[in-house]
């Protein structure tokens, strides 16, 4: 499948209280809610997960139970947490200098919520949301921007989905080395590469379940770490091809919709399903696809839906 349709969309749910939020997360429960462990679904797996998010999360508990009451479905409290979500894995390819970050969100595109948020919980904050409020990038209002991609290495521990800790980072952070310095100490459950930049600073950092946190050598990431690369991993994933070619193009646009870094295996989970170009120092992000964009920002963002084409025409994929 080499090219297909998406809708995403476009909301405010302001500080969660109004039923916006709501309204939202109710329709997406009949997915999201299989994305807890057996473990969390009991009670003590339940009781774990709420003194890890008290323990490394505290400023974001009184909103966890504000959208938690909004939810009101059964388990919901525990799946806010984000600590006892199911493995999951992705492409992307990510890169951050003079105060922009870019990126390609690479995952199956029916599995990708397609929703940009504009939130007030604890401050400003507009992202593409994934799990009801956890984030895959995002931005706050003093500047900083955040984004993942997968690390590589197929191992799982005790800790949070990436997801939630960019979130919480936004809420609770001014800058890149006050993010890294809340990054330390946060348990994640997956590897996984993190890309931070201010109006001062771009890094790009590795974090795992296995490994302290290190910095990578430039502030760019595609899906492997510190570590060596298997050829058939390479040969599926392409990541060291990927992070060459981004680091010879660099925060440039148009590379990023062209291959190798947009990437049309949709069917194997790793089709780029939007390019992000965030300059938070302005407070402004647009998103991207082949022949299509959509700006928004933090003076002017207007909610609604956009439905796009997404893929390579097939004489040009791989």
């Amino acid at each position: 499948m080499s090219q297909q349709q998406k809708t995403f969309r476009a909301i405010e749910v302001g500080d969660g209280s109004d039923g916006r939020w709501a309204t939202h997360a109710q329709s997406l429960w009949p997915l999201t809610a299989g994305w807890m462990t057996e473990e969390g679904r009991t009670s003590e797996g339940a009781d774990r997960a709420r003194k890890l998010f008290e323990a490394h999360m505290p400023e974001l508990v009184p909103v966890l139970d504000r959208l938690a009451g909004q939810l009101d479905r059964p388990e919901g409290d525990t799946f806010l947490t984000l600590a006892t979500v199911r493995p999951f894995f992705s492409g992307c390819t990510q890169i951050g200098g003079n105060g922009i970050l870019l990126r390609n969100y690479d995952f199956s595109p029916d599995d990708c919520e397609g929703t940009i948020v504009s939130s007030h919980f604890l401050r400003p904050v507009i992202g593409m949301q994934d799990a009801a409020w956890g984030l895959l990038d995002g931005m706050n209002d003093a500047g900083l921007a955040v984004s993942l991609t997968f690390g590589g290495r197929f191992v799982h521990g005790p800790g949070f989905a990436i997801l939630i800790v960019l979130r919480y980072l936004l809420e609770t952070c001014d800058s890149v080395d006050e993010a890294i310095g809340k990054l330390q100490s946060i348990p994640i459950a997956i590897p996984q590469n993190v890309t931070l930049v201010d109006s001062e600073k771009a890094v790009t950092v590795f974090v795992g379940p296995d490994i302290p946190l290190a910095e990578a050598p430039d502030a760019c990431a595609a899906n492997h770490q510190h570590l060596p690369v298997p050829d058939e991993q390479e040969q599926f994933s392409r990541t060291q091809e990927r992070l060459s070619a981004i680091r010879a193009v660099g925060t440039d646009v148009a590379a990023m919709l062209k291959p190798p870094l947009y990437q049309s295996g949709y069917d194997e989970g790793l089709g780029t399903v939007y390019t992000a170009h965030y300059q938070p120092s302005e407070g402004r992000v647009t998103y991207y696809w082949p022949g299509e964009s959509w700006e928004h920002s933090f003076d002017d963002f207007v909610p609604g839906f956009r439905t796009v084409t997404i893929g390579q025409a097939a004489s040009r994929s791989r």
